[in-house]
């Protein structure tokens, strides 16, 4: 008979043992996956973070070659003009007009005066906010 109690208390120590130990790993266990959680979530941030820098830095650059697409567009057709209006030997009042109003233009294009262009340059400071340039995160 011995040797059933034997192996009957050793069990129930092994069962003891187990149930003290479980909370304990489960705790453990618990923490890892929590700590797992925290730098999926930096990882993520900073991710997203990234992302919003580069379609932010393409976004101007897109937003300077439409600029830049739009102004030499509007030199060609004034160009245009400007030749289609010169050609007559005799001028009426309002061809001169004309004329006269796009070599201002003309003038304050390269004087780099032009509205088309103050509307980009008031644009992009806008975006450059220190507001704007602080990440956000949730936490």
């Amino acid at each position: 008979m011995a040797p059933t109690i034997t192996a009957a208390s050793t069990q129930d120590q092994l069962t003891l043992s187990h149930k003290l130990r479980k909370p304990l790993v489960e705790k453990l266990h618990r923490e890892r996956i929590n700590s797992s959680i925290e730098q999926l979530k930096s990882l993520l941030a900073d991710i997203l973070e990234m992302t919003v820098c580069v379609l932010t830095r393409l976004q101007q650059q897109n937003q300077k070659q439409h600029q830049a697409a739009a102004d030499q567009g509007f030199s060609r057709c004034v160009q245009e003009v400007a030749h289609f209006l010169s050609r007559d030997q005799e001028k009426t009042q309002s061809q001169r007009r004309l004329l006269n109003h796009f070599n201002k233009l003309q003038d304050l294009r390269e004087a780099d005066l032009c509205p088309l262009s103050s509307t980009v340059q008031t644009s992009t400071s806008k975006d450059k906010s220190p507001a704007s340039s602080a990440p956000w995160r949730p936490w």
